[in-house]
């Protein structure tokens, strides 16, 4: 099982002057930190208007800045917004090609379509119509990394012309795919489409059990590839902070994981916000903050630390993702920068981590990736037997594009 970090940038109110250069500044370095120590990926989320919880708008520019820090360490989409509202498709396209070249090939190319009203009402994605503008979108995208030219896409959501979309990447046919996923019906569907299933959801490992049976039983039997290659793979998140004992982890992270938790519930289930005027963190303290109530939110629980059993000491997180890895979880996307943990009190903990429990995971993981890949190759060639063409595809027909006649 690889183990990897991941980041939403989060910055509760109250904003001092420079917060944000400082908050993204110190987010380079933990990912810089996390390259050193070995980790195998570092995430970023796309999210826009979500304030406090994620300042993460632009995450191709903070992964960019990521590759030049580091040497090793894959670099993740967690995830592309891909519904032409957010993104046209050949910028996709383009930037995806250009993050894998200026860092020699470490992306991988997870996708989404978020379910956020604050996001989807700001760039009037029609709800209804978000997931069919996704799977649309995710399917041009591929031809537009791997076809020279594109033959270009007739579609409901998008129209292009034959163009050869540059550059291309170092992956071939192009970088893993991955889709968002929260709910079962979406890991199903990541099977079908042979993507890798990223899990926002914190679930536990009885239940992520059967989330990697299905997954892996519906990819053998009913995957019909959307891209040009399949990427067998379930990714779990959940919040990490590693102290010496578990109470002093809990301590080191109890406005960390309960904020998050708290502001993905406010943005997604029951907060009512004001752009730039209301508080997320003065709701949090108001609601839970000191109290003992628990805000249920499908993503955990506040509830002083408890939100993942990976806060806590080195032992039991050990124990604790051993778990994950008899299950079958392919990688685990441990977040530790959440509300205001404390920049210094993160790097202790990925170091302690990746002194103390990291090394065992890494040791197994290169064997067990090895039986793995020679179990899935004949389920791999079988579903890309299966892959249908195209249904976008333009009709042949003449290519020349005219200049403008000598206008500038």
């Amino acid at each position: 099982m690889k183990v990897s970090v991941f980041t939403e940038l989060q910055i509760p109110r109250p904003w001092e002057p420079g917060i944000e250069l400082k908050t993204f500044q110190q987010g380079l370095e933990q990912v810089e930190l996390a390259d050193k120590l070995g980790f195998h990926a570092a995430w970023c989320v796309e999210h826009h208007f979500l304030e406090e919880y994620a300042h993460c708008s632009a995450p191709e520019v903070f992964l960019a800045a990521c590759s030049g820090r580091t040497k090793n360490i894959r670099l993740g989409h967690g995830v592309m917004l891909l519904p032409p509202g957010f993104n046209p498709s050949a910028r996709c396209a383009e930037r995806i090609a250009a993050l894998d070249l200026v860092s020699n090939g470490r992306v991988e190319f997870g996708t989404g379509e978020s379910s956020s009203e604050m996001e989807l009402g700001g760039f009037n994605v029609p709800r209804a119509e978000k997931r069919a503008m996704w799977q649309e979108a995710l399917e041009a995208i591929c031809r537009m990394m791997a076809e020279e030219p594109f033959q270009g896409h007739v579609g409901k959501y998008l129209n292009m012309p034959v163009r050869n979309v540059v550059p291309k990447p170092v992956q071939k046919p192009h970088p893993p795919l991955w889709v968002a996923c929260s709910k079962r019906e979406t890991i199903l569907l990541a099977a079908k489409l042979g993507l890798g299933a990223l899990t926002f959801a914190f679930i536990s490992p009885e239940e992520s059990h059967k989330w990697v049976h299905d997954y892996y039983q519906t990819l053998e039997n009913e995957c019909e590839p959307i891209g040009l290659a399949v990427n067998p793979s379930i990714a779990l998140t959940t919040m990490m902070m590693c102290g010496p004992t578990r109470e002093k982890a809990i301590e080191m992270d109890r406005d960390g994981s309960n904020f998050f938790t708290y502001a993905v519930g406010y943005y997604y289930v029951f907060g009512e916000h004001e752009p730039g005027r209301s508080s997320v963190w003065e709701s949090y303290e108001k609601t839970v903050r000191g109290t003992d109530k628990v805000i249920k939110t499908g993503f955990g629980d506040t509830s002083t630390g408890q939100i993942s059993p990976c806060v806590g000491s080195p032992k039991e997180i050990r124990e604790f993702l051993r778990m994950y890895e008899e299950h079958g979880v392919d990688q685990v996307l441990l977040q530790t920068q959440g509300g205001r943990n404390k920049h210094e009190v993160i790097c202790e903990s990925l170091e302690r981590f990746a002194r103390e429990v990291l090394p065992e995971f890494q040791d197994r993981d290169q064997q067990l990736s090895r039986r793995k890949a020679e179990r899935m190759a004949p389920i791999i060639e079988r579903a890309m037997k299966r892959k249908p063409p195209s249904r976008y595809a333009r009709p042949a027909g003449p290519t020349v594009v005219k200049a403008a006649g000598g206008q500038l």
